[in-house]
Parts: C-alpha cells; sequence; structure tokens
C-alpha cells in the first residue's frame, strides 16, 4: 500500500524565512541531534527536523534537511537505538525514534516523485543506503556471539511499495500529483541500473515482495498503474543469472554463521506467501527417478534462498505469473500485453521454473496478438506444450486452403489433424470454415475437413499425390521424423525428378481420333479440313500463347 505521512507534523503556518535561517537551523539541529546521539539523551529535535524537511519552499533547502536526517539516523542506528528490546521505558523511547524513521523513510518514497530531479535521486540513494546499515545492525544484534547475515525486509517492502504505487510528492512546495502515476524514468534507470541488475539480493527481494503486494493489496494492485510500473523494471532485464557461480553480488552484508535456521528473517512475511513450496519440484536422479532432497526450496532459510539459483528463477516466476494477469485489467490493454509478449519466448520462459505455467495467458493472447505465436512456438518445440485443438485446426485449415494455390513444394508442408483429415462428410460444398475470421478460435476449422488434401491425392505432381496419400492411412506411431516430411523445395524436387530411375519406359506412340496437331484453315491458308477434323484446335501453340 502507498506510504502514509500520517504522522508527519502539520505544516507550520508560512513565515518568511531567509535561505540563511533554513541553512542554519538545519545545521544547529544536526549538531544537536548527533551530540544526543553520543551522549544518549533526549532525540525530541527529530520532530523539528522533520518538519523543516517537509515545510521547506526551496528544494535546495529540503534537500539539505533529508541529508542531514539521514547522518543522524545512521548514527542512531550504527548505536541500536531501532531495535526494539530492553526495559519497558527503553523500549517506549525507541518505538518513537522508530516512529519518526518511518515517517521519514515515507517522505523519501514520496519524494520519488518530486518535480525535481536530484530530490527524486537523493532520495532512493537514501533509501538503499538506509537498506544497508539497518540490515548491518540487524545482523549485529541476531546473535550475541555467532551474527547471522539478516536483510531488512520491512524497510525494503517500503521501498518496493514505493517505486510500483508511486505516491504523490509530500513536499510541501512540490506541484501535487495524482496516487498512483508512473514511475519516474530517472527513478527507474538508477534503481534499475545500480541495485537491480546487479545485486542478487536486491533483485530477489525486488520480486518476491512485488508478488507480495498483489497478494497483500490486490484490488490496488490492479486498479492502480502498478502493474504497468512493474512491466517497465521486468521487461529491462536483459539478463539473469543461469549458474550458480554468477549470485556473487550482494548489497547487505552476508558475512556471518548462517548454518542454523533464520527463525525470524524467514517468517517475515513468509506465512501468506509461501511461493517456495508452490514452486518446490522433487530432485531428479541421473536416470530420472525422484530422490528426497534435504535442500528442498520450502525448507531453505532466506540467507540459503539468495544463494540458491532455483530460488531466484522460483521468485522470478512467481513475480511474472502475478503480473500477467493484471496486464489484462490496466489501462491500455493490447498496449501492455504486446510489451509482455515481446520479450516472453526470449527474456521470460527460458527463466521459468516450469513455463507452461504461463501458457493459458499465452493461448488467450493468441487470437488478438500474433506475437504471442513466438511464445507458442518456443513452448511447443522446447516444452511440448499441447494447444486447443480448436486453435490448431484453424491454423491447419488455413494452410490446407492455401494449398489449392500453392506450388508443389509448398504443398508437401501442409500439417494435418486425424480428426479433421478423416471426416468424410465435409467437403467443398458444405465447408463451415470461415477463412476471413481475424480469431484463430472462432473459424469453427475443427467442424470441417481437410478436403484440400484429399483433392492433391490426385496432383499432377507425383511427390505431392504420394505426400498426400500417407494422410488416409492410419497414425500408428508415436512420432515422427519431421524431416521426412518438411525437406523439399524447388530444388529437391527437380532433382527427384531428373535422377528417377525408370523402371517401365513410357509409350512413344498413341492412336487418338483427335489430331491435335492440325492447324486450321483460317491460320495456313490451307483447303477446308474441317469436315475432316470438325472443332480441332491447336492445343500446343494455345497453351504456349502468353500474351
Amino acid at each position: 500500500m502507498a506510504p502514509s505521512l500520517h504522522s508527519l507534523p502539520p505544516p507550520s503556518k508560512k513565515r518568511k524565512t531567509s535561505k540563511e535561517d533554513y541553512s542554519s537551523r538545519i545545521k544547529q539541529l544536526e549538531e544537536e541531534l548527533t551530540d544526543a546521539a553520543a551522549k544518549n539523551t533526549s532525540l525530541n529535535p527529530l520532530a523539528d527536523l522533520l518538519a523543516l524537511a517537509y515545510d521547506a519552499e526551496d528544494p535546495h533547502d529540503t534537500s539539505k534537511a533529508i541529508y542531514a536526517l539521514y547522518r543522524v539516523f545512521v548514527i542512531i542506528i550504527s548505536n541500536n537505538k531501532t531495535d526494539i528490546s530492553g526495559d519497558e521505558a527503553a523500549k517506549v523511547v525507541k518505538a518513537w525514534i522508530w516512529d519518526r524513521l518511518q515517517v521519514y523513510v515515507d517522505f523519501l518514497g514520496s519524494l520519488l516523485q518530486d518535480n525535481e530531479k536530484f530530490l527524486r535521486t537523493s532520495a532512493l540513494q537514501i533509501l538503499f543506503s538506509l537498506q544497508k546499515h539497518l540490515s548491518t545492525s540487524s545482523t549485529r544484534s541476531s546473535h550475541p556471539t555467532k551474527p547471522r547475515p539478516q536483510f531488512h525486509t520491512s524497510h525494503f517492502r517500503k521501498i518496493v511499495s514505493s517505486l510500483l504505487l508511486c505516491p504523490r510528492s509530500q513536499r510541501h512546495s512540490s506541484t501535487p500529483k495524482q496516487d498512483g502515476a508512473l514511475i519516474d524514468p530517472d527513478v527507474l534507470n538508477l534503481f534499475y541500473d545500480t541495485w537491480f541488475s546487479v545485486h542478487g539480493d536486491i533483485r530477489w527481494f525486488f520480486l518476491r515482495d512485488s508478488a507480495y503486494d498483489a497478494i497483500k493489496y490486490p484490488l490496488t494492485y490492479r486498479l492502480s498503474n502498478l502493474p504497468v510500473n512493474l512491466l517497465s523494471i521486468l521487461e529491462r532485464m536483459s539478463t539473469f543469472p543461469t549458474e550458480q557461480s554468477e549470485l556473487n553480488a550482494w548489497w547487505a552484508p552476508t558475512d556471518g554463521d548462517s548454518s542454523e535456521d533464520e527463525e525470524e528473517n524467514v517468517k517475515a512475511g513468509d506465512e501468506d506467501d509461501d511461493w517456495r513450496k508452490f514452486f518446490d519440484e522433487p530432485a531428479k536422479t541421473a536416470d530420472g527417478k525422484t530422490k528426497s532432497s534435504s535442500a528442498r526450496l520450502h525448507q531453505l532459510t532466506i540467507h540459503q534462498s539468495l544463494h540458491s539459483l532455483p530460488s531466484h528463477k522460483a521468485v522470478f516466476t512467481r513475480a511474472w505469473l502475478t503480473l500477467l494477469p493484471c496486464l489484462s485489467t490496466n489501462g491500455s490493454v493490447e498496449k501492455n500485453t504486446t510489451r509482455a509478449l515481446n520479450l516472453m519466448h526470449r527474456g521470460v520462459l527460458p527463466h521459468l521454473t516450469r513455463p507452461i505455467l504461463v501458457m493459458d495467458w499465452i493461448g488467450a493472447c493468441a487470437g488478438p496478438c500474433l506475437l504471442a505465436l513466438n511464445a507458442l512456438f518456443m513452448l511447443m518445440k522446447e516444452y511440448n506444450l499441447h494447444l486447443p485443438a480448436a486453435l490448431l485446426a484453424s491454423f491447419v485449415k488455413k494452410l490446407s486452403r492455401l494449398s489449392l494455390t500453392a506450388p508443389p513444394a509448398a504443398i508437401v508442408m501442409t500439417p494435418a489433424l486425424m480428426v479433421m483429415i478423416h471426416r468424410a462428410d465435409v467437403d467443398d460444398s458444405n465447408d463451415s470454415f470461415l477463412p476471413d475470421e481475424r480469431n484463430p478460435v472462432e473459424t469453427h476449422a475443427i467442424d470441417s475437413s481437410l478436403w484440400e488434401l484429399l483433392s492433391h491425392t490426385s496432383h499432377y505432381h507425383a511427390p505431392v499425390s504420394t505426400m498426400c496419400k500417407i494422410f488416409s492411412e492410419p497414425f500408428t506411431k508415436p512420432g515422427y521424423a519431421m524431416e521426412d516430411f518438411l525437406d523439399h523445395t524447388y530444388n529437391t524436387l527437380f532433382e527427384t525428378e531428373v535422377n528417377r530411375k525408370i523402371k517401365r519406359e513410357p509409350a512413344l506412340a498413341m492412336e487418338s481420333s483427335v489430331n491435335v496437331f492440325a492447324q486450321s484453315r483460317e491460320q495456313d491458308g490451307s483447303e477446308d479440313l474441317s469436315s475432316v477434323v470438325g472443332t480441332q484446335r491447336d492445343f500446343i501453340n494455345e497453351l504456349w500463347a502468353f500474351a
């Protein structure tokens, strides 16, 4: 859900404040807070510094304030003042500090949609720097003697929500925008180039949490621009790890003892979003038999998942499966669907845990969008997909109809469906096929027959008639060598005829009651032979007269 600034102090009344006054006030508050953090005294000036950041008229003053707050919070986080532990009095103080940190983080998230570019990029850089400091602090406090690597999930989910839901800027003097806008191009480029495409933990958690938002806030996910913003990030992925050795760059600390279960980190949001168990498949031995494994995906800790290539594929798959159905419910359906299909066959299917999981969505797109054929072909070729019979029938029937006017080399490549081949009660006189229908599912091809192929059994060219006669025989084998059917070109047809062994000499003479070589009187001026030849014509000359 979009970050909320409900706990921000109300904007103060406008008063004339010089630039020098603002800068000096920010500097003074930062010094007070730095001293208070070192001496463990009151941090109440945090609220004043937050109010200055919110009320600043000049964006450069806002920049000074958010960087001052950043430096103060780094000190506070390093001193473990955000770790909710200790006696009751300490817990109350730390809870108040944590609330102020959340107000600051929400404000930074809103600045990702600010009018000023330098504030947008600065806010994103600060958010990710805080991610590293919070994760480091959690790692240090995870165990007194053996720290376990931690990734601060709650802070990162705020980053993900800010990137995808795009709340409007809450800076006092910023021109307001509506919530749920499109992700800013500068923010998108900085996020992708600096973190998402480089660091494995950032990519893994982003892919997991983007799907988590869809599960937790389904209405917001579908009605906002969140699906389009997620697509804008995913479509930029030109590479994806394919080897375990490629998982070697991390943003948060990864040192420490990870041999024991990271109970708190594992359970953070995973009870409602068990992505690992859903995509886990039994391990296979070399001979294809199932074997038990102690490292099944749903048994991995977060730290182990980050270092597991199948786990990265699992969150990638979950993100796409969540995204695709939502593209058809938001905005420019055809445009968004086309964007997804354009990279489906090369940038998505090869990295899914089971590519057939997107079969239904791709199949539904096959009618209105031809780009779906790329993905469908890959699913058929690489993953043995069985398409709906009506769709296949339309494709085959269209080829069959085109074969009526095609040359021999094209006709012999025509495929077939058995039910259509063997249906004898449909021919050219009662064919239900609608050749001009654009949607292949609505052509009624499945109710038709391939009478066109039957007509080719009497084709003048022997290879064509021979190939088409094959379809009248029962197909008893589970598979056929397609090279036998497809290895035909004009060259091969010509070579076959030239090199054909003649088993029986052709007849050199024939008897006929028609003199096909006779010329009419009008052509050669000879005597009238009409009484002899009647309506004889010069067929040879007529056939060779092209003009």
